[in-house]
């Protein structure tokens, strides 16, 4: 793989809203207690064309975890319903700045998509700078085949971990607050432990995001990845809370030049309630 941008830009994504190739996804989601409704906040306004994401429906139904990777043949079911199909380029924004848009992106791609972007600043920039939105159901797109090829070097599961944990094979890196890295702030999910997996670094993801939700230069990624004590030569697995912001640094990873990056999909939400495997605190 050679270096490359997965983002786009709002003024670009503004130029190509109507090539016929192109396909944008509002992604957002919330975290549990929020009382808000992605859904609803959708319907109420989004970019032209905008189809939604549902990340919580497009997952894993027998998952003991919510929203967790879903087979490859729901995937491709659900993105022929939603008229996405192969050889079709896909913008993926949230509303919250950057936060679950790059979920989609990571998913996308771990399904065998190359040809997708997360819009950099997201809804947030989008509005502030006065660009379009419409509101409602947007027109039903046309069903498309789309081919999944499931990508197994973009996920690791509870058992790659452990092996990364026991041998250091790979830098563990927590997206989670500094406070519920280090096991003094509490778990938002009932029945988790505090802490931290053991050797992990902690590398919260506003870290890696500007005031605007827009993420930060090259050379500022770089920096906040090596003052964190990355080896630039070893793999990368990124864990959080569960899955979402894991993928906030797997992209930022991406463009700081860290090519072999993976998700720890099942992230805290699996190794926090599981008493058998190890954490540290502080």
């Amino acid at each position: 793989m050679t270096p490359k941008t997965w983002l786009i830009e709002t003024d670009e994504l503004e130029r190509e809203l109507e090539a016929p190739d192109i396909v944008v996804i509002d992604a957002t989601w919330y975290l549990p207690g929020e009382a808000k409704n992605a859904r609803e906040d959708y319907l109420a306004e989004h970019i032209p064309g905008a189809v939604f994401f549902d990340i919580d429906e497009i997952a894993d139904d027998k998952a003991k975890t919510g929203h967790m990777l879903p087979p490859p043949e729901k995937f491709s079911s659900r993105m022929r319903k939603m008229g996405i199909g192969d050889g079709q380029r896909v913008v993926v924004y949230d509303r919250q700045g950057t936060f679950s848009a790059p979920r989609a992106w990571w998913m996308f791609r771990v399904m065998g998509a190359q040809d997708v972007s997360v819009l950099n600043g997201g809804l947030m920039k989008w509005k502030a700078e006065g660009r379009p939105l419409m509101m409602g159901e947007p027109t039903p797109r046309t069903p498309r085949h789309f081919t999944a090829r499931r990508n197994l070097d973009l996920v690791r599961d509870v058992d790659d971990v452990k092996k990364a944990v026991d041998d250091k094979s790979s830098d563990i890196v927590d997206a989670r607050s500094a406070e519920r890295f280090a096991g003094t702030a509490p778990e938002p999910r009932l029945g988790l432990r505090a802490g931290h997996m053991p050797g992990a670094i902690n590398v919260p993801y506003k870290q890696v995001l500007n005031d605007d939700g827009t993420f930060k230069s090259v050379p500022e990624l770089q920096e906040v990845f090596a003052s964190a004590g990355l080896d630039h030569h070893k793999p990368v697995v990124t864990t959080c809370g569960s899955g979402i912001t894991a993928c906030v640094l797997a992209l930022a990873l991406g463009e700081a030049g860290y090519l072999r990056t993976s998700v720890y999909d099942g992230s805290w939400a699996e190794w926090g309630a599981d008493d058998r495997l190890p954490i540290e605190t502080g």
